[in-house]
């Protein structure tokens, strides 16, 4: 038996073993992820039973360092872990911007201190993060932000406003983007800074949409003290931070809107929708035009998939993400939104729906999500700063 042969029969018999019960189908459901920090809601009763398990194991990380708290499993161990919790049909023990963004950007810029402290925080689930970046005058043109920080003693004082800022009411920590000099071109003045949200001067507030919800906040900083130890990289050195972690950003976003709605447990939901609303003839959805649009749908679906799963590989072989994120993000946002609109191409006015009778639950939640998915293209920036990336940093072309 080879190796890897032994290490599935390990994992299996592990997660037999130690996995509850009752969380075994969970994955089919989006919604039972677990966020962790101190003010996440438990999405299953067992949620931090479970993260504590996985976390205990090295498991919430499978394929990071082992001497942060991770697994320090290779791509194909990974690989493996992945499939027997897919096989088990087990939610994952945690997520959020913790591992996918703010994680792999202090393994590559932080010191052995930021590295012991916020990785292993991170892993186990102990804090929860979010993004400072954008700011009322300064979204697409993410240079010109204005919050500064200003060195005092052992300390910075940072005063100044962050807007978008997603689930920032309830995150425990902030990873943001400050102006600390003033003399020099925009990129060449920016600093990458680790803030405690509890930090006395901090104000959050959130942002309803037209959606009748919002993960979005906007946070006001009033003379907050952070001390120079949470600098991320270099002082004035934070642009090359930034876009860094926005390759992870960009490549999460593409994955969050653009991946699979189907698993082996879980019908399409177009193509439940199909059946429900038009109805099938000689075994096939009845609308030609529909059902070819589906098959369209299904084959953009597949090869975004098999393309940002290439991608992974890469990444989890050592390669950071570089300007290519940009083209992940705006296919898989951009495929999202088309893809809600067939549904409601599907559904007609079943899906536009907002409250009262003559309305499902089911429908009234499509509503929400269409309208939601309409802000995709904009969110963690907008597709036409993405083409201008795309344009200058992948296919080399002048500015003119």
């Amino acid at each position: 038996m080879s190796h890897l042969e032994e290490f599935r029969m390990y994992v299996r018999n592990w997660l037999e073993e130690n996995a509850p019960k009752s969380i075994r189908g969970l994955a089919r459901d989006p919604n039972m992820a677990y966020w962790g920090g101190k003010k996440s809601p438990l999405p299953f009763p067992e949620a931090k039973e479970w993260l504590e398990i996985m976390a205990a194991k090295g498991w919430t990380v499978p394929f990071w360092p082992k001497e942060y708290g991770g697994g320090g499993l290779t791509k194909e161990e990974n690989k493996i872990f992945n499939e027997e919790m897919a096989r088990l049909e087990l939610p994952p023990p945690l997520v959020g911007f913790g591992i996918t963004m703010i994680g792999p950007t202090i393994l590559q810029y932080g010191t052995e201190e930021q590295k012991k402290k916020f990785i292993g925080e991170i892993v186990r689930g102990e804090v929860r993060w979010c993004q400072g970046y954008s700011e009322p005058n300064a979204g697409s043109d993410l240079a010109n932000i204005q919050t500064k920080a200003v060195e005092d003693g052992d300390d910075y004082i940072v005063n100044g406003q962050k807007i978008w800022t997603s689930y920032g009411d309830l995150a425990d920590w902030m990873f943001m983007l400050v102006r600390t000099d003033t003399t020099v071109k925009k990129q060449a003045g920016i600093t990458f800074l680790l803030v405690d949200m509890s930090t006395p001067g901090i104000e959050v507030r959130p942002i309803k949409l037209i959606s009748g919800s919002s993960p979005f906040c906007e946070v006001f900083f009033t003379d907050v003290r952070v001390p120079k130890k949470n600098v991320l990289g270099r002082v004035n050195g934070g642009w090359e931070v930034a876009k860094a972690l926005l390759g992870h950003e960009r490549s999460m976003i593409a994955m969050t809107f653009g991946g699979r709605t189907t698993t082996k447990t879980k019908e399409n939901p177009l193509e439940a929708a199909a059946k429900k609303y038009i109805g099938l003839q000689d075994g096939k959805v009845a609308h030609p035009v529909i059902r070819d649009r589906m098959a369209q749908n299904q084959m953009d679906e597949t090869c975004f998939l098999l393309t940002v799963q290439r991608n992974d590989d890469n990444v989890k072989a050592g390669h950071r993400p570089g300007p290519e994120s940009s083209i992940f993000k705006i296919y898989g946002t951009e495929l999202n939104q088309r893809r809600m609109e067939l549904m409601l191409s599907i559904m007609g006015p079943e899906c536009l729906g907002w409250e009262g009778e003559g309305f499902d639950a089911d429908e009234l939640d499509v509503c929400r999500v269409w309208l939601r998915s309409r802000g995709n293209t904009l969110e963690g920036g907008t597709s036409e700063i993405q083409l201008n990336i795309i344009a200058k940093q992948v296919l080399g072309l002048p500015d003119r």
